[in-house]
Protein backbone atom coordinates (compact mmCIF):
# COMPACT_ATOMS: atom_id res chain seq x y z
CA UNK A 1 0.00 0.00 0.00
CA UNK A 2 1.35 3.35 -1.08
CA UNK A 3 0.98 6.06 2.29
CA UNK A 4 0.72 9.29 2.70
CA UNK A 5 0.77 10.96 6.17
CA UNK A 6 -1.87 13.67 5.81
CA UNK A 7 0.51 15.72 7.40
CA UNK A 8 2.89 15.86 4.53
CA UNK A 9 0.05 16.74 1.82
CA UNK A 10 -0.13 20.06 0.55
CA UNK A 11 -4.30 21.73 -0.02
CA UNK A 12 -4.32 20.44 -3.52
CA UNK A 13 -3.19 16.79 -2.59
CA UNK A 14 -6.12 16.66 0.03
CA UNK A 15 -8.46 17.52 -2.57
CA UNK A 16 -7.20 14.94 -5.01
CA UNK A 17 -6.87 11.87 -2.36
CA UNK A 18 -10.74 13.38 -0.82
CA UNK A 19 -12.59 13.84 -4.42
CA UNK A 20 -10.98 10.47 -6.11
CA UNK A 21 -11.37 8.26 -3.60
CA UNK A 22 -15.11 9.21 -1.90
CA UNK A 23 -16.79 7.97 -4.99
CA UNK A 24 -19.32 8.12 -6.69
CA UNK A 25 -20.65 11.65 -4.98
CA UNK A 26 -24.19 12.59 -5.30
CA UNK A 27 -24.50 16.30 -6.90
CA UNK A 28 -26.40 19.12 -5.03
CA UNK A 29 -27.15 21.77 -7.25
CA UNK A 30 -28.53 24.65 -5.09
CA UNK A 31 -30.53 27.53 -6.03
CA UNK A 32 -30.52 30.34 -3.41
CA UNK A 33 -30.95 33.88 -3.51
CA UNK A 34 -29.39 37.14 -3.35
CA UNK A 35 -31.66 39.41 -1.13
CA UNK A 36 -29.89 42.59 -1.68
CA UNK A 37 -30.07 42.50 -5.44
CA UNK A 38 -32.95 40.11 -5.39
CA UNK A 39 -31.12 37.49 -7.62
CA UNK A 40 -31.56 33.64 -8.10
CA UNK A 41 -27.92 32.07 -7.66
CA UNK A 42 -27.06 28.65 -8.65
CA UNK A 43 -24.03 26.48 -8.06
CA UNK A 44 -22.99 22.40 -7.96
CA UNK A 45 -21.64 21.45 -5.28
CA UNK A 46 -20.32 17.09 -4.70
CA UNK A 47 -19.75 17.51 -0.76
CA UNK A 48 -23.41 16.40 -0.38
CA UNK A 49 -25.27 13.68 1.56
CA UNK A 50 -28.22 12.90 4.05
CA UNK A 51 -27.72 13.27 7.86
CA UNK A 52 -30.63 12.10 9.31
CA UNK A 53 -34.65 11.26 8.57
CA UNK A 54 -36.34 11.14 11.79
CA UNK A 55 -36.74 15.01 10.97
CA UNK A 56 -35.27 14.57 6.97
CA UNK A 57 -31.96 16.79 7.22
CA UNK A 58 -28.87 16.81 4.88
CA UNK A 59 -25.23 18.43 4.60
CA UNK A 60 -23.68 20.34 2.21
CA UNK A 61 -20.29 21.30 2.68
CA UNK A 62 -19.39 24.70 0.70
CA UNK A 63 -15.76 24.79 0.38
CA UNK A 64 -14.00 28.21 0.75
CA UNK A 65 -11.80 29.70 -2.05
CA UNK A 66 -8.69 31.66 -0.64
CA UNK A 67 -10.49 31.97 2.44
CA UNK A 68 -13.49 33.42 0.93
CA UNK A 69 -17.11 32.43 1.52
CA UNK A 70 -19.33 31.49 -1.64
CA UNK A 71 -21.92 33.23 -3.15
CA UNK A 72 -24.26 30.28 -2.65
CA UNK A 73 -22.90 30.03 1.82
CA UNK A 74 -23.70 33.87 1.84
CA UNK A 75 -27.09 33.60 1.16
CA UNK A 76 -27.69 30.67 2.88
CA UNK A 77 -26.48 32.22 5.81
CA UNK A 78 -28.50 35.60 4.88
CA UNK A 79 -31.52 34.03 3.60
CA UNK A 80 -31.70 30.30 5.73
CA UNK A 81 -33.61 29.03 2.68
CA UNK A 82 -32.12 26.89 -0.28
CA UNK A 83 -33.54 24.63 -2.94
CA UNK A 84 -31.37 21.47 -3.65
CA UNK A 85 -31.58 19.93 -6.98
CA UNK A 86 -30.75 16.29 -7.96
CA UNK A 87 -28.93 15.87 -11.34
CA UNK A 88 -29.06 13.34 -14.24
CA UNK A 89 -28.34 13.91 -18.10
CA UNK A 90 -31.64 15.91 -18.68
CA UNK A 91 -29.93 19.08 -16.77
CA UNK A 92 -26.45 17.73 -16.23
CA UNK A 93 -24.67 20.57 -19.43
CA UNK A 94 -26.77 23.03 -17.63
CA UNK A 95 -25.80 22.27 -14.00
CA UNK A 96 -22.18 22.47 -15.31
CA UNK A 97 -22.49 25.64 -16.86
CA UNK A 98 -23.44 26.80 -13.43
CA UNK A 99 -20.59 25.55 -11.94
CA UNK A 100 -18.35 28.80 -14.20
CA UNK A 101 -17.88 32.27 -11.66
CA UNK A 102 -19.45 34.99 -12.31
CA UNK A 103 -19.63 38.74 -11.06
CA UNK A 104 -21.47 38.89 -8.06
CA UNK A 105 -23.86 40.99 -10.57
CA UNK A 106 -24.44 38.33 -12.54
CA UNK A 107 -27.25 35.67 -12.13
CA UNK A 108 -26.51 32.02 -13.27
CA UNK A 109 -30.11 31.49 -13.99
CA UNK A 110 -30.35 34.55 -16.14
CA UNK A 111 -26.76 34.02 -18.19
CA UNK A 112 -27.93 30.23 -18.93
CA UNK A 113 -31.51 30.64 -19.48
CA UNK A 114 -32.21 28.38 -17.13
CA UNK A 115 -36.19 27.90 -16.20
CA UNK A 116 -37.28 28.18 -12.77
CA UNK A 117 -40.73 27.06 -11.21
CA UNK A 118 -41.82 29.47 -7.50
CA UNK A 119 -41.60 27.03 -4.20
CA UNK A 120 -44.47 26.51 -1.88
CA UNK A 121 -42.70 27.00 1.72
CA UNK A 122 -39.75 28.93 0.24
CA UNK A 123 -38.63 32.38 -1.18
CA UNK A 124 -35.93 30.52 -3.27
CA UNK A 125 -37.54 29.36 -6.88
CA UNK A 126 -36.68 26.02 -7.86
CA UNK A 127 -34.92 24.75 -11.43
CA UNK A 128 -38.14 23.61 -13.25
CA UNK A 129 -36.14 20.63 -15.41
CA UNK A 130 -34.53 19.09 -12.64
CA UNK A 131 -35.96 15.73 -11.65
CA UNK A 132 -36.05 15.96 -8.34
CA UNK A 133 -35.68 18.82 -5.73
CA UNK A 134 -36.69 19.68 -2.37
CA UNK A 135 -37.05 22.55 -0.87
CA UNK A 136 -35.26 23.47 2.57
CA UNK A 137 -34.17 25.85 5.32
CA UNK A 138 -31.24 26.10 7.60
CA UNK A 139 -31.13 23.72 10.23
CA UNK A 140 -27.37 24.26 12.04
CA UNK A 141 -24.61 25.88 10.56
CA UNK A 142 -20.75 24.76 11.61
CA UNK A 143 -17.82 27.24 10.33
CA UNK A 144 -15.31 24.40 9.85
CA UNK A 145 -11.67 25.63 10.60
CA UNK A 146 -8.31 24.76 10.31
CA UNK A 147 -5.79 23.99 13.05
CA UNK A 148 -4.91 27.80 13.01
CA UNK A 149 -8.66 28.83 13.86
CA UNK A 150 -9.26 29.80 9.70
CA UNK A 151 -12.57 29.22 8.63
CA UNK A 152 -11.97 26.57 5.28
CA UNK A 153 -15.48 24.99 4.55
CA UNK A 154 -19.24 26.62 5.54
CA UNK A 155 -20.75 23.30 6.45
CA UNK A 156 -24.80 23.32 6.61
CA UNK A 157 -27.25 21.31 7.72
CA UNK A 158 -30.93 21.96 6.51
CA UNK A 159 -34.02 20.33 7.11
CA UNK A 160 -35.82 19.64 3.82
CA UNK A 161 -39.36 20.99 3.96
CA UNK A 162 -40.78 19.94 0.55
CA UNK A 163 -40.02 16.83 -1.69
CA UNK A 164 -40.68 16.80 -5.36
CA UNK A 165 -40.05 14.00 -8.05
CA UNK A 166 -40.71 13.60 -11.68
CA UNK A 167 -43.81 10.89 -12.26
CA UNK A 168 -41.47 8.97 -14.35
CA UNK A 169 -38.80 8.02 -11.77
CA UNK A 170 -41.57 7.48 -8.57
CA UNK A 171 -43.35 4.47 -7.92
CA UNK A 172 -46.73 5.83 -6.29
CA UNK A 173 -47.70 2.77 -5.33
CA UNK A 174 -44.67 1.64 -2.97
CA UNK A 175 -43.06 5.42 -2.87
CA UNK A 176 -39.89 4.40 -4.14
CA UNK A 177 -37.85 6.43 -6.32
CA UNK A 178 -36.73 4.23 -9.40
CA UNK A 179 -32.73 4.72 -10.12
CA UNK A 180 -33.01 2.80 -13.35
CA UNK A 181 -35.07 5.56 -14.37
CA UNK A 182 -33.67 8.36 -12.54
CA UNK A 183 -29.86 7.68 -13.63
CA UNK A 184 -28.75 10.08 -11.89
CA UNK A 185 -24.89 11.39 -12.58
CA UNK A 186 -22.59 11.73 -10.20
CA UNK A 187 -19.33 13.55 -9.12
CA UNK A 188 -15.96 11.90 -9.76
CA UNK A 189 -13.06 13.27 -9.87
CA UNK A 190 -11.29 16.01 -11.82
CA UNK A 191 -13.79 16.88 -14.95
CA UNK A 192 -15.21 12.60 -14.42
CA UNK A 193 -18.60 12.28 -13.79
CA UNK A 194 -20.17 8.47 -13.54
CA UNK A 195 -24.37 7.15 -14.06
CA UNK A 196 -24.92 4.20 -12.05
CA UNK A 197 -23.70 0.96 -14.03
CA UNK A 198 -25.68 -1.81 -13.23
CA UNK A 199 -28.18 -2.69 -9.65
CA UNK A 200 -27.81 -5.98 -7.19
CA UNK A 201 -29.05 -6.64 -4.05
CA UNK A 202 -27.26 -7.76 -1.26
CA UNK A 203 -29.75 -9.28 1.72
CA UNK A 204 -28.82 -7.86 4.78
CA UNK A 205 -27.26 -10.05 8.07
CA UNK A 206 -29.75 -10.50 10.94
Amino acid sequence: MLHYPTSDLSAKQAYKFLSGSIIPRPIAWVTTLNQERHMINAAPFSFFNAAASDIPLVTLSIIRRNGEMKDTARNILETRELVIHLVNDSVVESMNQTAASLQPDKSEITVNEIETIASKSVTVPGIKAAPIRMEARLHQYVPVKNHEEQIITDLFIVEITDFYFDKQLFDLENEYILPEVFQPIARLAGNTYAHIDHLFDLKRPN
